[in-house]
């Protein structure tokens, strides 16, 4: 597998797609997203209301303008930033350890995309999107950010989740997914990860 250091640690501009490259790489990004379950799940449960989907595609959106239009050098933890900013545009709080391998994942895509080399994509193309599973992934409902300055822009951006009869019993069953799995499964890496480079170690305990 590709080493993703070469774009994440060099200095400078990062090396650009090639026009070729970009659509592909944009497909990639779409394909990797629809294959995250802890997204899928906010998706289908509309944790950030009617536009979670539009939401979903946007966060695709703002990836690949990262990786294209970026002028300095590509960093894992900002990638891991901009996941974890569009989990909470839907609402979603993500415990399990996946933003970090989706981040990779992309990361390494990447590496290889700009290499000419299209394998991932192509096995991404015959994998089927695994079922949505209950995971580390809970909804975030008001209670969780009443320290957060934030909170107000929360709410107008979720308003429409009042429409729905079981807000009023969210803080009671959304934290069943969460309970229901073994803490093991937090700690579960996947093997065969590449090595991203980090502006910060450490990062995970």
């Amino acid at each position: 597998m590709a080493n993703a250091n070469t774009s994440a640690g060099a200095q400078g501009p990062p090396p650009q797609l090639s026009p070729e490259s970009a659509p592909l790489f944009s497909e990639g990004i779409s394909l990797v997203l629809s294959r995250w379950s802890a997204l899928q799940m906010a998706i289908k449960n509309e944790w950030g209301g009617r536009g979670s989907r539009a939401l979903a595609e946007q966060l695709g959106s703002d990836i690949f303008a990262w990786f294209t239009q970026s002028k300095e050098t590509l960093y894992i933890d900002d990638l891991e930033n901009i996941l974890d900013e569009g989990m909470l545009s839907l609402n979603a709080m993500i415990e399990d350890g996946s933003i970090e391998e989706v981040a990779e994942r992309l990361m390494v895509m990447h590496e290889e995309f700009l290499e000419g080399n299209y394998e991932s994509i192509i096995k991404l193309r015959e994998t089927r999107p695994q079922a949505v599973a209950g995971s580390h992934i809970r909804q975030s409902v008001n209670g969780d950010n009443d320290d957060d300055d934030s909170t107000d822009d929360d709410d107008e951006s979720s308003n429409m989740m009042v429409d729905t009869p079981e807000s009023n019993s969210q803080s009671n069953s959304v934290n069943v997914q969460a309970s229901e799995v073994r803490p093991s499964v937090a700690a579960e890496a996947e093997d065969g990860w590449t090595v991203v480079s980090s502006k910060r170690k450490g990062k995970r305990n």
